[in-house]
């Protein structure tokens, strides 16, 4: 294999693991300069305990990266296994807010009672703030910065009051469990920068295998934009029509929809019925 192409195969498997340059960086002890060269494919031959460190810190098998064939009973060999529904869906997308986890709404109430304004106000500050926050264009202390100062507050820290109220979604541990025993599995969500590391950190957001991990804070897209929707496909890679998209929010399904994938709309005031209608979709 040519350093070009093992340059996008390790980029990809950074992608896929939601992770910057820098962030991988850290977690497989190399240099930022080092990386970029390796992934624009501009250092020849770069070492396997290199590729060896990437494929850990991606969670990617290193047969995989380097292209060696892989023997029955090795980690990777199990993806053949993976299950294709009726509907031809091999790939399975999940949303957080309102799917994986619910009720970071309370957190809204909370910061009302804080600063005596009213919980419409809280709301419509957050949203004004958020979508620059949410593709990374802007910091989290500028996001949380911003609002305190509308607030009239002399400080304001959102993650805080967003993880004492957030809790996993009921029932949602098992669901994903066996999606992700029996297909490819991703995270597709628009999200503040580091929210979806640290609820997978603390089991907030069941810590499984997952493929790809498109954060909206780490590709600067949100959805709707079918342009999140195209890389979400590409870091998949499957074709549109085997990707199945779970999320709570009805103008998501459609821009799915419009790119070709599958849909299941959460409800995350019933929980148990829309983890019923997910495994309807999923039968195989």
């Amino acid at each position: 294999m040519d350093e070009r192409t093992l340059g996008k195969k390790l980029q990809l498997a950074r992608k896929r693991a939601g992770l910057t340059q820098q962030e991988l960086c850290q977690k497989a002890g190399l240099s930022y300069s080092t990386l970029a060269k390796i992934e624009r494919g501009a250092i020849r031959s770069p070492s396997v305990f290199t590729v060896s460190a990437i494929a850990h810190a991606t969670n990617t098998p290193l047969e995989s990266l380097l292209d060696i064939p892989q023997t029955p009973g090795t980690p990777s060999a199990g993806q053949n296994s993976k299950k294709r529904s009726k509907s031809g869906v091999t790939f399975v997308y999940f949303d957080v807010n309102g799917t994986l986890v619910r009720f970071f709404h309370k957190a809204f109430t909370q910061i009302s009672q804080v600063s005596g304004q009213p919980t419409d106000v809280i709301e419509t500050l957050f949203w004004r703030y958020h979508d620059s926050s949410a593709t990374g264009h802007s910091s989290l202390e500028e996001f949380n910065g911003l609002i305190a100062k509308d607030l009239g507050m002399d400080s304001l820290d959102w993650r805080k009051y967003y993880m004492d109220n957030v809790e996993s979604m009921p029932d949602i541990k098992g669901l994903i469990d066996w999606v992700a025993e029996n297909y490819e599995i991703g995270i597709l969500s628009n999200n503040l920068p580091g929210f979806i590391d640290e609820m997978r950190s603390k089991s907030i957001i069941p810590d499984v295998d997952y493929k790809a991990i498109v954060d909206s804070s780490k590709v600067g897209l949100l959805k709707p934009d079918p342009k999140i929707y195209e890389t979400a496909q590409q870091l998949a890679g499957v074709e549109p029509s085997q990707i199945l998209l779970v999320d709570d929010n009805r103008p998501n399904l459609i821009a799915a929809d419009r790119a070709g994938w599958h849909g299941v709309w959460f409800d995350e005031i019933q929980p148990t019925e829309s983890i019923e209608r997910v495994k309807k979709a999923l039968e195989f």
